[in-house]
């Protein structure tokens, strides 16, 4: 009695499995998530993308943006930070999450990739890029120039831009673009290239100078070929106390 008690069991398990084989199988995901990094340059009143050609497989080659698959053990943060290095010889201390992509399932053709894309702003004339790893070629690419790119890259770049753009009017983020000193001109310069279109400059002047954390320093431009201008420095303490005390930046634009 006990033997065909125990041979049903069977008989009903392995007759469960085979019906629901197919529906158990299609649960088990195989996705993968990678990384991608936006880091925008700015150099002689044009702003940049930092790219690499790289060569997928046996296909050509694809200019694409810095980035790769996570490890398993890898936090998201870490992960962007050692394809910038490996890739570009890049090294970036603040990198901000922009958007998840993954909801074109056929974003890559290879496999199922879900992409955590970050953006940074540098000072460029700081930094010596190199291609390495699976990298052939590294380059700071202008933003109106840029080639069609990898997978969805260019989505990914343009969706950074529109971010870039957005921070521009609630963050003075347009000064990590630039040298630690820096004529207001230069300033005003690269609000009009991100921006794509003119400011009122002496307002836009007015308004920043009134903030208190942008200083004129006694370190004149020798290049200057109108009259000799003064450079300007950032106040990162004085932005910090500001914030501590409520300060609120914004700045708006026609």
């Amino acid at each position: 009695m006990l033997l065909e008690k125990e041979a049903f069991f069977v008989d009903t398990l392995l007759h469960y499995l085979c019906v629901n084989f197919t529906h158990l199988f299609s649960m088990i995901q195989n996705i993968r998530i990678a990384v991608d990094a936006i880091v925008f340059g700015y150099q002689n009143g044009k702003l940049y993308v930092l790219l690499i050609q790289q060569k997928f497989g046996t296909s050509e080659t694809y200019w694409a943006l810095p980035g790769g698959l996570v490890g398993n053990d890898e936090p998201l943060k870490e992960a962007v930070q050692r394809e910038l290095r490996e890739e570009t010889n890049v090294e970036v201390n603040y990198l901000e999450q922009l958007y998840t992509f993954g909801d074109d399932v056929y974003r890559d053709t290879r496999n199922r990739v879900i992409s955590v894309a970050y953006f940074a702003l540098v000072d460029s004339s700081k930094l010596s890029i190199k291609a390495d790893t699976d990298a052939e070629h590294a380059q700071w690419i202008e933003i109106n120039q840029i080639p069609n790119l990898a997978f969805d890259h260019n989505k990914i770049v343009q969706k950074a831009i529109e971010r870039l753009k957005a921070k521009l009017t609630y963050q003075p983020i347009g000064f990590d673009l630039l040298p630690k000193y820096f004529l207001f001109s230069e300033l005003e310069t690269l609000y009009c290239t991100i921006l794509e279109k003119e400011i009122d400059r002496r307002n836009f002047r007015k308004k920043i100078l009134s903030f208190g954390f942008v200083e004129e320093t006694d370190k004149i431009s020798v290049h200057n070929t109108g009259r000799p201008a003064k450079f300007f420095q950032f106040n990162t303490k004085k932005y910090n106390q500001l914030l501590q005390e409520g300060f609120h930046f914004e700045i708006k634009f026609a």
